[in-house]
């Protein structure tokens, strides 16, 4: 199916943003196939129809959850993933992020840019005041994206989150609205 640009929530030079579909399960997972070593040990995307079908389920219709694909522009091949969870209200007005690269894609800057409107788009029409990404310690790359899209270190968790049959230690990185960065490109939405 054409990804058309008036399909996208926010567009920059060479991505657009998009939430995932039923109907991406086949690109995605044959992306998700392909990218298995540049994920390992930090990130475990569905790889099979049934674990798609789940996954995009839960990121379309969990409210405390969203899920943006980042497409690219000239050829419209999914790129790279972003995930918000645990969406928080109130006064609290918080998700944490989660991203990952597809190898095709890997090295070109396309998930920073995607990462960039993604973050635009959760302070704005999302109405979100912070946003987090928690990071394993030895994951640099990204590491890497997090710092250049402007998020500061704030932490160290010993085992915080349970990965691949074991509890991690994590790195906390936020952002809050409003926080001047330099790291979030002009084409992110008010910045």
């Amino acid at each position: 199916m054409p990804h058309t640009a008036h399909r996208y929530l926010a567009e920059g030079p060479r991505v657009g943003i998009r939430h995932f579909t039923h109907g991406d399960a086949d690109e995605f997972t044959a992306r998700a196939r392909e990218s298995a070593d540049l994920h390992r040990p930090w990130l475990f995307p569905p790889q099979g129809r049934d674990a798609y079908a789940a996954y995009a389920g839960r990121l379309i219709e969990d409210p405390t959850k969203a899920g943006f694909l980042l497409c690219e522009r000239d050829g419209d091949g999914i790129a790279g993933f972003v995930t918000v969870n645990n969406i928080v209200q109130g006064a609290f007005q918080c998700g944490a992020l989660g991203y990952g690269a597809f190898a095709h894609a890997a090295g070109r800057g396309l998930m920073r840019e995607g990462l960039g409107l993604v973050v635009g788009h959760a302070f704005g029409p999302m109405r979100l005041h912070r946003l987090e990404i928690n990071v394993q310690p030895g994951n640099a790359p990204s590491i890497a994206l997090a710092r250049a899209c402007g998020f500061r270190l704030e932490g160290y968790s010993p085992a915080m989150l349970h990965i691949d049959g074991a509890w991690r230690d994590h790195e906390r990185w936020a952002l809050t609205a409003g926080e001047p960065t330099s790291g979030l490109s002009s084409w992110c939405p008010g910045r």
